[in-house]
């Protein structure tokens, strides 16, 4: 979300229009009154801030069709140079079925990149397994498919779109796309039901920040979708 810096109302709409039960964000404020900024934004889609930390600019809020148990914001390891990176976890709850959520922005240098992809997983999965919940990964990979850490990534969960893709998939820039580097990446017990393109205004897609949204609506083993 740029830290909101282009239309925080444009921005607000759609998060409202994507009416997810989890949502992983990047670039969220991270200097002055960056919590109160964070909050107010997700209230005003209906949504709470569940999990994520100041540095890292990575966050999860969560909706009301799910219930928060765990939240932590990790530090991955700092590259002298390079920006501080983070991941934001939440552990929620839905039908009895719990799924660990992990947002995360890995870097643009390729080996930071595929340092930070391992480091995030390792930590997903630990999460992950202690409070016996489904791992979901989602963010901003600074990547396109096949690149390494993404095919680290898809090697140990499943990379959404392609199971079943809505739209063409591409993320970035938002006004013209190009290039899919931003991906929602499940535990293959779950199953995909859709992945890609949100439906919201194209003209709050353009303004709300530099990347359009990915959503993907996820059936939990015996319960109903999550998105």
């Amino acid at each position: 979300m740029r830290s909101m810096k282009d239309d925080v109302a444009a921005l607000g709409r759609v998060i409202t229009a994507l009416r997810a039960d989890v949502l992983c964000v990047q670039e969220a404020p991270r200097f002055l009154r960056w919590r109160h900024r964070r909050g107010r934004l997700a209230a005003s889609g209906g949504m709470s801030v569940a999990a994520g930390r100041r540095l890292g600019g990575v966050a999860v809020l969560t909706g009301a069709g799910v219930r928060p148990l765990h939240a932590e914001g990790r530090l991955l390891t700092f590259f002298l140079g390079l920006e501080q990176r983070a991941i934001a976890i939440a552990v929620v709850e839905r039908g009895g079925q719990r799924v660990a959520v992990g947002s995360v922005h890995l870097d643009l240098d390729a080996a930071a990149r595929a340092h930070h992809a391992r480091q995030a997983l390792t930590l997903l999965e630990a999460v992950a397994a202690r409070f016996r919940a489904l791992p979901v990964l989602a963010g901003d990979v600074n990547e396109r498919p096949g690149e390494p850490a993404w095919r680290l990534l898809a090697g140990r969960l499943n990379d959404c779109y392609p199971v079943s893709p809505r739209g063409d998939g591409l993320t970035f820039p938002a006004r013209r796309p190009h290039a899919r580097i931003d991906a929602i990446f499940a535990a293959p017990r779950l199953e995909v039901v859709s992945c890609g393109e949100a439906e919201a205004d194209p003209r709050d897609l353009a303004l709300a920040t530099d990347h359009l949204p990915v959503l993907a609506e996820l059936a939990l083993p015996g319960g109903p979708a999550d998105r």
